[in-house]
């Protein structure tokens, strides 16, 4: 469930493309291979699957590139205050195409041709969604500790 989260933009989403996820592996049963690790096998196909919900409902269909954004500095402590829930709240926030070339790249290891391949898209606009997707979660974060801040005085 927790990366279904990350790649959905909501729960109800994330509950969906887990189902499928798992009537694809109970379908795909015969192909695991037991001397490979079964969460590995499961995370792939979880993460495929998020892709292909993704895709099947043209989210990419409105992509348009996008411009350079001033970025503020960030204090380097600012990430450390964050509890696990903030962090997918904050990713939950990104537009989707952002944050779901944000997960494979960061958080799932891929490489920026990989993801294009997957998601159809140039290399290049793959690079341009990350830091752009870096850039929105870095002014998500400023305005969170800033809030946070406020509060406490």
């Amino acid at each position: 469930m927790s990366v279904a989260l990350r790649y959905s933009g909501n729960r109800e989403e994330a509950c969906e493309i887990v189902n499928d996820s798992f009537m694809k592996v109970f379908d795909k049963l015969e192909q695991y291979s037991e001397g490979n690790s079964f969460k590995g096998w499961l995370r792939r196909i979880l993460i495929n699957t998020s892709v292909d919900y993704y895709r099947k409902n043209l989210r990419f269909s409105g992509m348009v590139d996008i411009e350079q954004v001033e970025v503020e500095a960030c204090h380097a402590n600012a990430v450390d205050d964050l509890s696990r829930e903030d962090i997918l709240l904050l990713l939950g926030e990104l537009p989707d195409n952002l944050r779901i070339i944000f997960n494979m790249f960061e958080i799932e290891g891929y490489k920026h041709n990989e993801i294009a391949a997957h998601l159809n898209i140039p290399s290049s606009t793959c690079r341009t969604y990350l830091a752009r997707a870096k850039d929105m979660l870095r002014e998500k974060v400023i305005a969170l500790n800033h809030v946070r801040n406020e509060r406490a005085v």
